[in-house]
């Protein structure tokens, strides 16, 4: 890089590294208005959250940022490392996006964003679903509106989903989310008339909170999560969140009843943790080290909860330290009945609490909902009994209440339409990572069984979060499996595994 070019690019770096500061802050804010910020504070939180999304998107829109990435993206490529051009390509699409929107449309939708999410917090617990359509209106309108200005040659829905899966679009998803639907109903259909049922006896009673966070917190450290550079709390709905790759925030929530919620909750939030703190060292503040998409970041949650956790290695591991635990429910259970316990399949009417053969259909129905909201064939008040009808033809079940039905998930109070598609993507490339370590490490599942997680994590880390953007999603998943994304590994994934715990012929 010449001097002239350096300087520049010096100068560019310097406004990403304040603009990802800035971001951090609205990060925490967001942290403590799920954690601990009180009810009352909520409008002025609204108000507070406006105000920085205001100030991030003028120095994010700002003429000179634009200046600089003309001239750096004028250059050749070559004079450029890998990492830095790639921070000038991020960039350079930020701006183009941030440019775009009038600031007051991105000032209404972070105050929509915050005040609706306080409104549906409010009619979740009452189960009053009326009460967040106003609201839930606005945000669909203003999120078709944004489409319009950042992508104007995209239908609506694809321009969000194109925000957390770049290059995805519903052409891409509809035809693998059919093929799982097509071929996991009749497996949910089967799995359900099986003669044989897991004994899950052991896993009800009473499970003290206080040693819930222990044991959650010691198999976090195992994992090797870093707790002098993260913390884990409660709320509402589990979260990673925090500002930075040495503050990562994660949640969960406990019942009493249930212990395996609030464990695996935080297995994959760690999941999630570890991506965050496992980042390149060099350039934290900067577009190349972030996270790649929200389907690769799901799939490193994803990774550790289902591939490694609900694993015959794992299973066996840490049964001894759950029996320490709570004597009273698991002294006399052996490894192959907790696996298969903990393997469980069965419809159910909350996602985050679904297996992983039901899980995708929770994601279709949300997907197909969210596709008629936006094309404008489905209207916000006819939601809950399209859900209904939904959760009936898929899994068999119906929510008694919107509390247990459309009102379940955070997501749409935020205006994170097009999120949903993540989840399932993730499943599917998570379970291509799995394969590939298993190939690249032979002997990964002894070490697991060992209480050795540091392969995997290490493996992981070299793999995928260092890495960061460096490549394209399709190209990193090439890298790391040798083949694109694949429904069929996923399906014969599950197939394979639930035939033999229900013995299926």
């Amino acid at each position: 890089m010449n001097k002239g070019f350096k300087k520049t690019y010096c100068a560019l770096v310097r406004r990403l590294e304040e603009s990802s500061r800035l971001g951090g802050v609205m990060g925490i804010l967001h942290w403590d208005q799920e954690v601990i910020m009180p009810a009352g504070a909520s409008e002025s939180r609204a108000q507070q959250i406006g105000a920085l999304a205001g100030v991030l998107h003028e120095k994010t829109t700002h003429p000179e940022m634009g200046k600089l990435l003309d001239e750096l993206f004028a250059a050749d490529e070559n004079k450029f490392t890998a990492p830095e051009w790639c921070n000038i390509r991020e960039a350079r699409r930020e701006f183009h996006i941030a440019t775009r929107v009038p600031k007051v449309l991105v000032t209404e939708l972070a105050e929509l964003s915050s005040r609706s999410h306080q409104i549906w917090v409010k009619a979740r617990s009452e189960n009053k679903f009326s009460d967040f359509v106003p609201a839930l209106k606005k945000l669909v309108d203003l999120k078709i509106k944004w489409a319009g200005y950042v992508f104007p040659d995209m239908q609506p829905y694809d321009a969000n989903i194109d925000i957390y899966e770049r290059g995805t679009t519903q052409r891409d998803i509809t035809p693998i989310f059919d093929k799982l639907k097509a071929e996991l109903i009749p497996l949910i259909k089967a799995i359900q008339s099986s003669d044989y049922k897991p004994d899950v006896s052991f896993l009800s009673g009473q499970f003290p909170i206080e040693k819930q966070e222990a044991l959650g917190r010691r198999i976090g450290e195992d994992m090797g999560f870093l707790f002098n550079h993260g913390r884990m709390d409660v709320s509402t709905h589990p979260f990673c969140g925090g500002s930075h790759p040495t503050d990562v925030r994660i949640t969960t929530r406990y019942r009493t009843d249930n212990f395996l919620e609030s464990l695996y909750a935080v297995i994959h939030e760690t999941g999630h943790g570890l991506y965050e703190q496992g980042r390149m060292q060099n350039g934290r503040d900067l577009p190349v080290s972030e996270a790649l998409t929200m389907a690769i970041h799901e799939s490193q949650s994803l990774f550790w909860e289902r591939m490694i956790a609900q694993g015959k290695p794992f299973c066996a591991r840490y049964l001894p330290l759950l029996a320490e635990t709570f004597p009273r429910n698991l002294k006399d259970v052996t490894p192959a009945q907790f696996y298969e316990a903990v393997n469980v399949s069965g419809p159910s009417l909350i996602r985050v609490g679904a297996d992983e053969v039901t899980y995708p259909l929770h994601v279709l129905l949300r997907y197909e909902l969210e596709k008629g909201l936006f094309d404008g064939s489905i209207r916000v008040e006819h939601l809950p009994e399209m859900w209904n009808a939904k959760m009936k033809e898929y899994l068999g079940v119906e929510p008694p209440t919107d509390t247990l039905g459309v009102l379940q998930d955070t997501h749409w109070s935020g205006g994170a339409f097009g999120y949903f598609p993540s989840y399932t993507l993730g499943a599917i490339y998570a379970s291509q990572f799995y394969q590939a370590l298993l190939r690249a490490k032979p002997g990964v599942e002894k070490q697991i069984a060992a209480g050795n997680m540091a392969p995997v994590r290490e493996w992981l880390g070299v793999q995928i979060h260092q890495r960061g953007r460096l490549l394209s999603v399709p190209d990193l998943v090439e890298r790391v499996t040798g083949e694109k994304l694949n429904p069929d590994n996923f399906l014969d994934y599950l197939k394979n595994k639930y035939r033999q715990i229900y013995q299926l012929d």
